[in-house]
């Protein structure tokens, strides 16, 4: 028979041998800037609110503030695990606390499924992004993958580079998205269709249920990557207060940014127009009433600003996906090295080279096959799904750890808030699935529909089998998982451990609480 094992926090590892990223480089800003960066602004804008509008309904503006309230619930139980130990990888950790160590390795798969569909799908929409400028202002056209590559090397680049640097430049990008939004969007507020704004309460008598739950997951999908921000918190100035003010500060943003748009959008259109406009232009209609509005100059500006903000999503996508490599690796639920940081900049390096050297593969091997035609935009959309079935599964981890390990907080964080957020994802995921083929752009039917419900699936039951086959083969490193390398097992002969903290880690009577639950 086995013997039963605890964990304490390792006090035989020297804090400089320790594969450790840069602490102190990140305030809430800079942050707040990486969350905003990966769920880019100005391409929602663009494409999503649009496609939005074509389905009909009026409802838009409404419906980014209902998602930007549920977000917000979300966020109270989200931050009141990430301030008990900032990881580099959240999701995952959450997981593992609240659902137990099999399932929090089910989900770091899936968060690197999508998490990598995300960013690796950017470099098919970069392409259309980068060809109204290569055409209007150089007369070239350019093979979609020589776009991608040239992104590729930029994005390779700034992976390996301290973080504050990556943090600056996509300081500047996301606040020059920013600026473009609010500048389009008061330029048709200012200039209205038919010359007045009208303001009239939404019909709600003729309410399309289908095409709702569509404009609901659209407006979620709009929002995937403010979880991000928590990413970062072992790279955070006071992680557990910088994290949290980031991914409230990243809803509301978000949130207030894409309904004033969509606002904007059919003011300028008029809101008897918007359904056809949107359906007709698609991602134009935007540029359309900025070059009616606004000088030429405006107009260039604002899709220059599209293509960096692509570029600026791959980079914050990038780094996080970094970061979850980076968690496992330490953990030794991946291989060791890929938890190594390097020695004078602190950067993942080794993950971050792993997933430019995995981006690469599939972008050189679809360029081989498909020359003329770039990724599939569904990538995208496949791992927005994947990340808010994570975000489910995150709510109901956090309303179960909470309640067996309070430690001082409210109801409303700890029940409420969580409870909330699981039936609210929890409908959120069963009207993805429902609607997966529209979604996707596809017929209903398709293989597609089948094979990715499939890919996630498989995802998560193979990720409970190594799970399974470490806690037989590997008692140590499973008794690690979701910790960030900050605990070791001991028989309960040792020594007792003395109460003290250590940076970054649990209480070790908190751990061990957590992991005999």
């Amino acid at each position: 028979m086995s013997k039963p094992w605890s964990v304490s926090v390792n006090k035989q590892v020297p804090p400089s041998d320790r594969p450790v990223l840069a602490g102190g480089r990140l305030g809430t800003a800079g942050v707040l800037f990486f969350a905003l960066a990966a769920a880019t602004p100005l391409t929602v804008v663009a494409a999503i609110i649009p496609a939005a509008y074509a389905g009909g309904l009026l409802l838009v503006p409404l419906g980014f503030l209902a998602l930007g309230l549920i977000l917000l619930v979300f966020s109270a139980g989200y931050t009141a695990m990430i301030r008990r130990a900032p990881t580099a990888g959240p999701l995952y950790s959450v997981v593992v606390r609240g659902l137990g160590r099999p399932l929090g390795v089910g989900a770091a798969w899936v968060a690197l499924l999508s998490y990598n569909a995300l960013q690796i799908g950017l470099y098919g929409a970069v392409g259309a992004a980068a060809e109204p400028v290569l055409t209007s202002r150089f007369g070239v056209t350019v093979p979609w993958w020589q776009i991608a590559l040239g992104c590729w090397a930029v994005v390779a680049l700034l992976g390996l580079v301290r973080v504050e640097v990556a943090g600056w430049l996509l300081a500047v990008l996301v606040l020059a998205e920013t600026a473009v939004i609010v500048g389009f969007s008061a330029a048709d507020l200012l200039d209205p269709a038919g010359g007045r704004i009208a303001v009239s309460p939404p019909d709600l008598s003729h309410l399309d249920r289908p095409a709702l739950g569509l404009l609901l997951i659209g407006a979620a999908l709009a929002f995937v990557g403010f979880e991000t921000a928590a990413a970062y918190g072992e790279e955070a100035r006071r992680p557990r207060r910088a994290i949290g003010r980031a991914t409230y500060l990243a809803v509301l943003a978000l949130a207030l940014l894409y309904a004033g748009a969509a606002w904007a959008l059919s003011v300028g259109t008029g809101s008897a127009n918007v359904a056809a406009l949107s359906a007709g232009r698609g991602p134009e209609l935007l540029f359309d009433l900025a070059a009616a509005r606004l000088a030429p100059w405006a107009v260039t500006l604002g899709r220059v600003l599209l293509l960096t903000g692509t570029v600026a999503a791959m980079i914050a996508l990038h780094h996080t996906i970094a970061r979850y490599l980076l968690a496992l690796g330490r953990d030794r639920v991946l291989p060791g090295w890929l938890g190594r940081t390097a020695r004078h900049t602190r950067a993942p390096r080794a993950a971050s080279l792993t997933q430019t050297v995995l981006a690469g593969v599939v972008i050189g091997g679809y360029a081989v096959f498909s020359p003329h035609k770039p990724l599939p935009g569904w990538l995208g959309v496949a791992g927005g799904i994947g990340v808010l079935l994570l975000l489910a599964a995150v709510s109901l981890a956090a309303l179960l750890f909470l309640n067996r390990a309070p430690d001082g907080e409210n109801a409303w964080r700890r029940f409420l808030a969580p409870g909330l957020a699981t039936i609210a994802f929890g409908t959120l995921g069963y009207l993805a699935v429902v609607n997966l083929a529209e979604l996707l752009g596809v017929r209903p039917g398709d293989p597609l529909t089948r094979i990715l419900p499939g890919a996630f699936g498989l995802a998560v039951l193979f990720g409970i089998g190594y799970g399974l086959v470490l806690r037989k083969t590997r008692p140590i490193v499973y008794a690690g998982i979701g910790l960030g390398g900050t605990a070791v097992v001991v028989s309960p002969t040792s020594a007792p451990v003395p109460k003290q903290r250590t940076p970054g880690a649990h209480r070790p009577e908190r751990i061990n609480r957590e992991l005999t639950q």
